[in-house]
């Protein structure tokens, strides 16, 4: 079920926030996790029983890991099982066919059995919160979770369930017992929904459509205006849409008394690759900080350490996105202008003035979405020279085919509201993100945008959310 349709809208939401109103408070934990497993459920519910059996597994590993004394060799066995166990799930169901598919290709080998299998969808989300779980009970930061409803409450959560943000355990531990949702909180929730919602449904969609087109085309007869022009389109949608659902998840939270993290924090402003990922999809990023590259040394051990493990956190991140080598060609390409930054880059951008190290970051973060988002990697270089060497391409595909009066409203629209026009207004930024009561005009904006993106619901088919997917 997605956030953006009139089912979630007009049925779903209203209902469950009802009864969580009428309910006494002990009875809403029970009504929330019930509507979570529906919401799952409504999508794929063979998948349904997978999700359920590792709720199980990680409050069992939880008993396994909590029963060891700090320290000991039998805690560390019993979280490394628990982890085994995770990583074995998401590996069979998301990697198996890529792996298997290198590993046929070798000599003696080429038996293994091609299987396909479905990719569950937010596996990858709640198997990253269930982990972080484990690995925050074996450090000691957390107590065990002793009730199975609250821990699935926590890893099934319908707001952050499909496609985050990842909340860590430590984050809504206390949140899970005892929570209180005043108006203020509703309010602000509210507001935030009603803004993702519109970055999604008035935004990210418009621009995916024309995305979908051009990257359909065959980018040897691609125009260098056409193929910059579907970058720019792919690098908003993207952004709106994925910010949009952060944004539409935490408003859905606060509704029912749950505070997470934020997601985004207008990432194009960055003035370098290393600032962008401090800005993009913020709960990955700390997910990986704080359980991989802290883990594997962080910048303690020496110079060379420090730069090779930046780049195995980059090239992880790049598979956590897909099963396939472009995504792992995404993130070794990050991972090397992260290390190239490290080493000399960083200090060449301080000197420069802040505007030129913003054009910076863009040129290779819109590359890097060439990279993701192009059917193929023999496809994506194709985009990406067409973009580098100038080309006047097929006369059939000119770029003002893809950019009418709309779409070039919209486009003005999404390249101000990205971070610009924020940065250029800081009432407004505070305005968006503010716990007070949105003042009269904001909240005519919001019933209008509301408004608005219900008809374009009822009157279009095209909703796709980009990273139900990972």
């Amino acid at each position: 079920m997605l956030f953006s349709s009139l089912t979630f809208l007009w049925v779903f939401l209203p209902v469950v926030l009802l009864a969580a109103r009428i309910l006494p408070r002990r009875g809403q934990n029970a009504l929330l996790l019930a509507a979570s497993l529906f919401f799952y459920a409504w999508g794929g519910p063979k998948y349904l029983l997978l999700m359920l059996a590792s709720i199980t597994l990680n409050w069992a590993g939880g008993f396994a890991v909590a029963g060891c004394a700090s320290g000991s060799a039998g805690r560390r066995w019993a979280l490394a099982a628990a982890l085994a166990a995770n990583l074995g799930l998401l590996g069979w169901f998301k990697y198996y066919g890529f792996f298997t598919g290198i590993l046929r290709r070798l000599p003696g080998l080429r038996s293994i059995p091609a299987l396909d299998i479905a990719l569950p969808v937010g596996i990858s989300f709640y198997t990253f919160q269930a982990m972080s779980y484990l690995i925050d009970l074996y450090r000691g930061r957390i107590a065990l979770q002793k009730s199975w409803f609250l821990l699935a409450l926590y890893i099934s959560f319908f707001p952050q369930l499909i496609a985050g943000p990842i909340v860590q355990y430590a984050q809504v531990e206390q949140q899970l017992a005892g929570r209180v949702v005043t108006v203020q909180n509703a309010a602000f929730g509210v507001k935030r929904f009603c803004w993702g919602l519109a970055k999604k449904v008035m935004l990210a969609n418009a621009f995916a459509a024309r995305a979908d087109e051009i990257y359909a085309l065959d980018p040897a007869a691609a125009s260098t205006p056409l193929a910059w022009l579907g970058a720019l389109y792919y690098t908003l949608q993207i952004y709106y849409d994925f910010s949009g659902y952060s944004d539409m998840a935490i408003g859905l939270g606060e509704l029912f008394g749950f505070h997470f993290p934020e997601n985004f924090n207008y990432p194009y402003l960055a003035a370098s690759v290393t600032e962008f990922w401090r800005r993009w999809h913020m709960t990955l990023s700390g997910w990986f900080r704080d359980y991989l590259y802290i883990p594997l040394g962080g910048s303690r051990r020496g110079k060379a350490r420090t730069l090779a493990n930046l780049f195995l956190v980059f090239l992880v991140t790049g598979l956590w996105h897909g099963a396939s080598l472009q995504f792992v060609a995404w993130g070794a390409w990050y991972g090397v202008l992260v290390v190239a930054e490290r080493l000399f880059v960083l200090r060449a951008l301080q000197r420069l003035p802040a505007p030129l190290g913003r054009l910076y970051t863009l040129f290779w973060v819109m590359g890097g979405w060439v990279l993701f988002r192009a059917p193929g990697l023999r496809a994506a270089a194709g985009w990406l020279r067409a973009m580098l060497l100038p080309s006047a391409g097929s006369g059939a595909w000119p770029a003002l085919r893809y950019l009418d009066g709309r779409m070039a409203l919209l486009l003005a629209a999404g390249l101000l509201l990205c971070g610009p026009l924020q940065a250029a207004l800081p009432r407004l930024k505070r305005a968006l993100y503010t716990r007070e009561p949105p003042g009269p005009a904001q909240a005519a904006a919001l019933l209008a945008a509301l408004a608005w993106c219900c008809v374009l619901l009822v009157c279009g088919t095209y909703n796709p959310f980009i990273y139900f997917r990972f």
